[in-house]
């Protein structure tokens, strides 16, 4: 059995410990629940004729209290960024934490995850902004943790980059 570590990194309150309910255990909860330090599940999945296990390591989210320490992305095979839609300013964190988690991982496949499809119409991150980074090759999922929208998807995609990149 093959096994991987994804790492889930933002900004506070983005969703990162939602998606991973809704991937592990197809559940969402309105309740809030303040992640400190890291929470670990892990799920298993069949993926290309491999069974791989995941290790979902959900970090807590970085604001100006609290930064993301560099350590809980040491040995990911890759990482979701992940940004609210409805809040412009976890984009600039996602922007910002790529970088460090590109180096500590050696450049490991990520995939940016704009949650909170549901609320589209309310969302602050602009189509600029997402076109300049899908210029870049940087792939980009709107996923929905309330409504389990391209969740699924999101962790089959990444895991599949992962691999790729063995």
């Amino acid at each position: 059995m093959i096994k991987k570590k994804i790492a889930m990194v933002g900004a506070f309150a983005v969703g990162k410990t939602s998606l991973v309910q809704r991937f592990v255990r197809s559940i969402f909860s309105e309740k809030y629940q303040t992640t400190i330090g890291v929470k670990i599940d892990q799920k298993e999945v069949h993926i290309n004729g491999e069974d791989v296990t995941l290790l979902l390591w959900d970090i807590h989210g970085e604001d100006d209290f609290m930064k993301v320490k560099p350590t809980y992305l040491i040995g990911s095979s890759g990482y979701f960024l992940v940004a609210d839609g409805t809040r412009a300013d976890t984009y600039d964190t996602a922007l910002k934490l790529h970088e460090m988690a590109s180096s500590v991982t050696k450049n490991a496949p990520f995939i940016l995850l704009i949650n909170k499809s549901d609320l589209q119409d309310t969302w602050e991150i602009t189509e600029n902004q997402i076109e300049n980074l899908i210029q870049q090759d940087w792939q980009i999922i709107y996923t929905s943790a309330k409504e389990g929208t391209n969740v699924e998807d999101a962790f089959v995609q990444l895991t599949q980059s992962m691999l790729q990149n063995q």
